[in-house]
């Protein structure tokens, strides 16, 4: 009976819209179609011959209805809006430790550092067994994040078994407010280079920026490396704040236009800028998006930087939440921005599809020229693309098979446990001898898996049989097999130089955590290293920063890698 009686008011919110809205067609449509849906559950949550929740069966409509829109808006219940808030501010009542679910073990994959976890001894490695008494088992990733947060002050019992330890240890931790730093990194990668990562755009992202330039000038910074790579947003009006630290006061940054006219707006920068002349590289890669695009287009148009990497991501939207009943809220795109030069750098067309429902992509052809400050002509369409292109390398097979089984993580929670110590982040090594251990710890280890070539061949080797001419090409098959897996059995000596870099980080961020492992990153990162180069050849920097320069990597044909930023 209640059920019919949420159906009926469902039905009467309605009826009363399209009374209300009877001579407007459109609306009139709106209650029309909402008249269906709402009598079409009321039938299904009657004689649909299973029990059904009417909030999961709505919700899932609600998804699939917004998902024929953008992936960008979304439907948000009262469940969730906590999250949601902890995405868009960075701050949460927690331990501060990211955990993770690996073939139904809870796993700490890392504390951050200066937190509750990381100040009680909670290690990466660590598995968790409890949470207050209640077992992790069958728990999920969200359902274990649910249990370790909390109000600040407020205790949580852990029983965790740790490596080299016969027995479970308890660990008692009191939550705190936690607050996910925008800018987790700055420091000087030579006497003269200052260097920061900005990894978010959440609430005081640009006070942060502005805070670890002053402090990286005051270490005698002459230039800066701002990497931005893998941010994939967050509030706009911290990218008109980061973009200001750069740029004049007055400027216009950002514009917005959309269907509501009242609401398009252009964001100027309003504040006095740090600085305006120190020579500045931003680093970007193919999963840098959003707010990310709004700061390294801005440089780019007022000629303020040269981008170095790859193209961004291309996310030219603008989202605004609008509050709905029950607490829930709805994040919904409402409209494009416009960088300096008037460009859009939007390049999925969600508001066309084809008949299959697939999206298309604004083609290089087609995209328009726009000009920086000093003239040099960007495009629009497709992301904001380098002016130094720096592709991401490809791993081997078989490094990323001991990233994606965790052989890599797994060995270097043992080599914290045997060593109490290491050198300086930039000075730790691993050693030949050390190298050797770890491809001994993995002989017991299933690292099977299929290199591209062996697909390849798979595949002719089918072809060839389905054609009938196996027999005609078998004892070349088995000659190029027989070589495929000799190559193959030499891989870990063949790649040991970027897996043991990758080594070298893991183990180096159990001793230094996020700030040691940007650090062992420094030697081995291309995209560091090209932007080094950059700022230290005066000349090619200003070339690049003026029209007709052969170098520049801004047009649309700028190649996109496959790979992202590290």
């Amino acid at each position: 009976m209640r059920k019919k009686i949420v159906a009926s008011l469902v039905l009467g919110g309605v009826l009363l819209v399209s009374f209300r809205s009877a001579d407007n067609e459109r609306y009139f449509e709106i209650a029309k179609n909402l008249d269906i849906f709402a009598t079409l559950f009321k039938e299904v949550n009657t004689y649909y011959v299973d029990e059904i929740t009417p909030a999961k069966m709505v919700k899932t409509g609600i998804d699939a209805m917004l998902k024929s829109l953008d992936p960008y808006t979304n439907y948000i219940p009262e469940d969730d809006i906590e999250d949601f808030r902890t995405m868009t501010t960075g701050q949460y009542g927690g331990i501060g430790a990211q955990v993770i679910k690996r073939s139904g073990r809870t796993i700490v994959q890392s504390a951050y550092e200066g937190y509750p976890a990381q100040k009680a001894g909670l290690l990466p490695g660590d598995e968790l067994l409890t949470i207050n008494g209640i077992s992790t088992e069958k728990k999920s990733n969200s359902d274990i994040s649910k249990l370790l947060k909390g109000q600040a002050n407020s205790v949580v019992k852990l029983e965790v078994t740790r490596y080299g330890q016969d027995k479970p240890i308890e660990i008692n931790i009191t939550r705190d407010k936690i607050q996910v730093d925008n800018v987790p990194y700055y420091g000087m990668l030579a006497s003269d280079i200052g260097y920061f990562q900005l990894s978010s755009f959440t609430v005081d992202a640009g006070k942060e920026v502005r805070m670890a330039v002053m402090k990286l000038k005051e270490q005698g910074a002459k230039k800066i490396v701002f990497d931005i790579r893998d941010n994939p947003g967050g509030l706009l009006n911290e990218a008109v704040n980061i973009s200001n630290v750069f740029v004049d006061k007055g400027l216009d940054i950002v514009s917005t236009k959309g269907k509501v006219t009242e609401w398009n707006k252009t964001y100027k920068a309003l504040d006095t800028p740090l600085d305006t002349h120190i020579p500045v590289v931003i680093i970007t890669s193919n999963r840098s998006a959003s707010a990310s695009e709004i700061v390294s287009g801005v440089l780019q148009d007022y000629d303020r930087a040269v981008v170095v990497g790859e193209r961004t991501f291309g996310k030219g939207l603008v989202q605004a939440t609008r509050p709905l009943s029950y607490n829930s809220q709805l994040k919904v795109t409402t409209a494009k921005y416009y960088i300096p030069s008037g460009r859009c750098i939007q390049e999925i067309d969600y508001a066309h599809r084809a008949d299959d429902g697939t999206l298309g992509k604004v083609p290089d052809s087609l995209r328009t020229a726009f000009k920086t400050a000093s003239g040099r002509s960007v495009y629009d369409g497709g992301g904001v693309a380098p002016d130094v292109a720096v592709q991401e390398r490809e791993i081997a097979d078989i490094t990323r098979v001991l990233l994606q089984k965790n052989y890599i993580f797994d060995y270097a929670t043992r080599y914290r446990s045997e060593h109490a110590t290491i050198p300086a982040a930039r000075e730790f090594k691993v050693s030949d001898a050390e190298y050797q251990k770890f491809t001994q710890f993995l002989a017991a280890k299933d690292i099977n898996y299929s290199t591209d070539a062996e697909k390849s061949l798979a595949d002719l080797t089918k072809k060839v049989k389905d054609e009938k001419h196996y027999d005609d090409v078998k004892t070349e098959l088995e000659a190029i097999r027989r070589k495929v897996s000799t190559n193959k059995s030499n891989d870990l000596t063949r790649f040991k130089p970027e897996i043991r870099e990758l080594l070298e980080q893991e183990i180096v961020s159990r001793y230094y955590f996020q700030k040691g492992q940007i650090e062992a990153s420094f030697d081995d990162d291309p995209n560091v290293l090209t932007a080094m180069q950059v700022l230290n050849d005066a000349p090619r920097y200003a070339a690049l920063l003026k029209p007709g320069t052969p170098e520049a990597k801004t047009r649309p044909e700028a190649k996109r890698s496959t790979a992202g930023g590290k």
